[in-house]
């Protein structure tokens, strides 16, 4: 069906790319013609065709319809337009209206007849004064814009060749400046071809650089280089030798032609580099919540370095740092379903404690930190079915374990691209915004010189912390309502609140198939750290503490290991707790636990991080002994040595004295070693004498007659010490003895 002012293109057989396009102005009343004007022809005029010869040609390739008006224009409403835009449509209006309207408001006809048209218009020309050229035009216009009045708006956006570039003759263009009104001379050049090159070529080598520069720099850096007439020596360094002022260009056409030509993203690449322009400047048109298509489906792990100081439970004098705060949020809910705070660094171990996290019943979580809930506060204790971290935590052999051991898929981002995180990401910013940075020992990144050291006011502990952050989450979860989350249909037919909750609960019911579970023994197997235990006498020896097992009980490890030695087994452990590990034994599918001894009661309940600290603290303190102890053993050693030395220097005088006296050059070895018997008798003797106690007070002594002198030096012992010395060794050796003794 035929319609006014529907385009037709015409297709020249033989000739794709030659074809000419109708507008239809007017259907005749009796259905036997049609009047087209070629739009593409700035001299056409309406011509009548054969309504019949059209149509036959529309339903064969000759011709089409087309959908699209390239000659309709798109305008603003009038209250929008510019008066004089409008002043100028309107009076070209009262000219051509009266030709191609009747003041019925209908097409006129006789506009389309050659013979009518022309006193048509030669009536208008004598009326308005106008002439046939300009009529002509604006009927032309008319018809090819659809025969609209707006079709008549001028074109005055194309005035002046805006876009096009203009060159330049001799004279100088552009404003002239102070200087040249007051020398009544121009200053510069026009920035022809050869000009503008050099520009680029300067943009290139000394602004789109990662060097920082300024554009005002970068100018100054090509006029030394692209703009000198050569070069002088001073001082023995050639210098660039510039043009005068007038003959060089300046900084407003520098940064004129920059901003015309340049490539704001190539720009921004090249001196900021590709991974801060992918991370700040980037555009950004896709939504991480397309990602999932329900709970489960995707989770986005990171970690960051939470922007307080705690202190350590055992010790709270002692500072430990600042904790690792790792998070795990459901990307479809925006639910946080595990978390982790530890003092492991961005690793393995930190994400899979994390990922441990998801899967625990987070009633008996918040009631281990002191905390009540409903299961329907946070119903998450899942795995999902594909995770996005980063590739330093989640690639290689460990990534492996989540793939083959539990069936989760892995995702891995590009390096330094944690946009590709966006969710998790807010969140941290989010939390150290309203929570972190107004507790005790917070980081200030205001902090100023003279300020008090914000680490001295650290008091939490990573148990405290662990509080928090379930506090933090609780309300993330159950009271953050997402205004700027996308609800799909279902979502706003079911009037869902954009609360993680809710959308949660409402995915389980509507979005089901993606969330995993698995048995508590294989989830801690895949993801808890492990380590090198010993089976001793004394318990299972496992980073400084010792622990018991029922099973190694039952089948004797302990009296084992007392009999061959040490064994050496792989336990599974977790870092938030010191009370159990698990042993995996060979022959067995689960996990063995094995329970803290009662000597280490005082460890219960801890993380290993402080037990590690502490005991580290104690190694650190009998190391810092060490060197006292090492002291007074140097001076033992010493004082040993100089009493050895002494005794040496005396026997060797002695023996030259005894060896002169005996007419020898030397005392032979059998005249030292006869008569030891004799001689250890007398040495007895002497000890006795000198050693003996004084039963009778010093004052006492001066009434008796001092002993004798002994002859030859040999003092006997008396007779009665021996006798009962070999009385005591013939009773040991099982006989009697009867000796009669005489006083």
């Amino acid at each position: 069906m035929l319609c006014v002012n529907m385009l037709i293109e015409w297709r020249e057989p033989g000739r794709e790319d030659s074809f000419r396009i109708e507008r239809v102005l007017w259907l005749d009343l009796s259905g036997l013609q049609v009047v087209v004007f070629d739009v593409k022809d700035e001299k056409a005029l309406p011509v009548w065709r054969e309504r019949e010869t059209v149509e036959l040609a529309l339903k064969t390739t000759e011709a089409r319809i087309l959908t699209a008006d390239p000659y309709a224009r798109l305008v603003l409403p009038g209250d929008q337009l510019a008066t004089k835009h409008q002043a100028h449509r309107d009076e070209i209006w009262q000219i051509i209206s009266p030709l191609v309207e009747t003041e019925a408001g209908q097409l006129r006809a006789e506009i389309f007849v050659a013979k009518e048209r022309g006193q048509l218009v030669a009536a208008m020309v004598e009326k308005r004064g106008r002439s046939k050229r300009l009529i002509y035009r604006d009927l032309r216009r008319y018809w090819r814009g659809g025969q609209t009045k707006n079709a008549l708006l001028p074109h005055f956006d194309r005035c002046g060749g805006k876009g096009q570039e203009h060159h330049s003759g001799d004279r100088k263009r552009g404003r002239p400046s102070d200087l040249s009104k007051a020398t009544n001379q121009a200053q510069g050049i026009n920035a022809d071809e050869s000009v503008r090159q050099r520009f680029r070529r300067g943009i290139k080598l000394f602004y789109e650089k990662d060097k920082g520069r300024s554009l005002s720099q970068a100018f100054d850096l090509t006029l030394k280089k692209f703009f000198n007439v050569g070069y002088e020596r001073q001082n023995g360094v050639l210098v660039p030798v510039l043009l005068p002022t007038n003959e060089l260009p300046s900084l407003t056409q520098f940064r004129y032609w920059y901003d015309k030509e340049r490539n704001l993203t190539r720009s921004l690449t090249t001196r900021l580099g590709a991974r801060q322009f992918a991370t700040q400047h980037r555009a950004i048109l896709g939504d991480s919540t397309r990602m999932a298509f329900g709970p489960g489906w995707l989770y986005q792990l990171d970690a960051t370095l939470a922007d307080i100081y705690l202190v350590s439970a055992l010790n709270p004098l002692r500072i430990i740092g600042r904790p690792v705060l790792y998070l795990v949020i459901d990307v479809f809910s925006r639910l946080i379903v595990g978390f982790s705070v530890s003092l492991e660094g961005p690793s393995w171990l930190g994400a899979m404690l994390a990922l441990e996290n998801t899967t625990m019943d987070k009633v008996a979580l918040c009631q281990a930190h002191g905390l009540t809930i409903r299961p329907e506060q946070w119903p998450s204790h899942h795995l999902p079915q594909k995770i996005l971290a980063d590739r330093g935590e989640l690639e290689g052999y460990n990534a492996d374990q989540l793939v083959n051991g539990l069936g989760i898929s892995v995702a891995n981002t590009p390096p330094y691209r944690a946009d590709w995180k966006g969710i998790v990401e807010r969140y941290f910013r989010l939390t150290n915004e309203r929570v972190i940075h107004w507790l005790p020992g917070a980081v200030q990144p205001d902090h100023q010189r003279g300020d008090r050291d914000y680490r001295l006011d650290a008091c939490l502990t990573l148990h405290e912390f662990r509080q928090i952050m379930l506090h933090c989450i609780l309300e993330h979860n159950n009271g953050y309502r997402m205004g700027w989350y996308d609800l799909d249909q279902a979502m706003i037919a079911d009037q869902v609140e954009p609360y993680p909750v809710e959308l949660w609960t409402w995915g389980i019911k509507n979005r089901v198939g993606h969330l995993r579970t698995a048995a508590t023994d294989l989830i801690r197997l895949n993801l808890l750290p492990q380590g090198e235990a010993s089976i001793a006498r004394d318990g299972i020896h496992f980073q400084g503490l010792r622990y018991d097992c029922e099973l190694g009980r039952q089948k004797d490890w302990f009296v084992r290991a007392r009999a061959y030695g040490r064994e050496r087994v792989t336990v599974a452990y977790d870092p938030r707790l010191v009370d159990v590990i698990y042993l995996r034994l060979a022959d067995q599918q689960c996990l063995e636990p094995c329970t803290l001894l009662d000597k280490h009661q005082a460890y219960r309940g801890r993380d290993w991080y402080d037990i590690l600290d502490y005991l580290a603290l104690a190694k650190q303190q009998h190391q810092a002994t060490r060197s006292q102890q090492l002291q007074a053993e140097a001076a033992h050693e010493a004082q040993i040595e100089q009493i050895v030395i002494n005794a040496r220097e005396r026997q060797t005088a002695r023996l030259e004295t005894a060896a002169q006296q005996a007419g020898t050059g030397k005392l032979s070895k059998a005249a030292r070693l006869k008569d030891i018997q004799q001689n250890r008798q007398q040495e007895r003797a002497y000890e006795r004498e000198q050693d003996q106690w004084q039963l009778i007070p010093a004052e006492d002594t001066a009434d008796h007659d001092p002993l004798p002198p002994p002859e030859s030096g040999y003092v006997p012992a008396p007779p009665q010490i021996d006798l009962l010395r070999k009385m005591r060794q013939h009773k040991l050796n099982g006989g009697n003895f009867h000796e009669n003794t005489t006083r």
